[in-house]
């Protein structure tokens, strides 16, 4: 796993394939926000904060399969931890009242991470550029619209999940030898590690407020996955 500075930039003409939430635009600090404001509200008898938590974080790894991702979802994972820590549904007030938390979330407004827009501008002139996001697809296609983003990309693909299968998929769709294309993301669970078990390199862009449940571990050792500290520095490398 190399980390900048010190890498040889890449030639042009690649594929590169980019995240969309937390790699172009912020998305999960608006969750975080929600969950602190429910905490608040839930105002748990018996259990701290970690503790409730805990059990909501166990409560949206259970429901990924069968209610996927986004903000529909997680208003259902909401009233779910309310059911099982009160042991009662929540009243149509109070679903009214968790659903009023996420007021903010729901308006789906784009704040760009820094340097996207410029970089992408950029990188647009030298490689090849496709978006692979994951979640409802109407929510994340109201995302990218938002954005301002979309011109920079040859294609955009919306997945409920993103696993080495979806990674060879659409590199046979566009064309693109495994080893010429390069996934840019901050979840090391559904961008770095499927997108390498599928040939292609990595670069992992952390972010301060990845979703818990995105974290995997990587291979430190592993040369096709390269570190950056921030979005600009991809100029540096391709």
């Amino acid at each position: 796993m190399a980390h900048a500075p010190g890498r040889a930039r890449v030639e042009p003409g690649r594929t590169l394939v980019f995240d969309a939430d937390d790699t172009l635009w912020e998305n999960n600090v608006y969750f975080e926000r929600v969950i602190a404001d429910y905490l608040d509200w839930l105002a748990h008898p018996s259990l701290d904060r970690a503790a409730v938590r805990q059990v909501l974080d166990d409560i949206e790894r259970a429901n990924l399969v069968s209610h996927g991702y986004g903000s529909a979802a997680f208003l259902h994972n909401l009233a779910e931890c309310f059911h099982r820590l009160m042991d009662r549904p929540a009243s149509d007030r109070e679903r009214e009242e968790i659903h009023g938390l996420a007021t903010d979330l729901l308006a789906h407004r784009i704040e760009l991470l820094p340097g996207v827009a410029d970089t992408l501008t950029e990188l647009a002139t030298r490689h090849r550029l496709l978006l692979l996001t994951k979640g409802d697809p109407a929510e994340q296609q109201a995302k990218i619209d938002a954005s301002g983003l979309a011109h920079h990309f040859a294609a955009a693909a919306i997945v409920p999940e993103k696993d080495a299968a979806v990674y060879r998929e659409l590199l046979d769709r566009h064309g693109v030898p495994p080893a010429s294309g390069w996934m840019v993301g901050n979840s090391p669970r559904s961008d770095i590690l499927p997108a390498r078990s599928a040939g292609m390199g990595a670069v992992y862009l952390p972010h301060r407020s990845s979703w818990v449940l995105e974290h995997a571990d990587l291979d430190p050792d592993d040369p096709r996955i390269l570190v950056l500290s921030g979005f600009e520095e991809l100029l540096l490398h391709f």
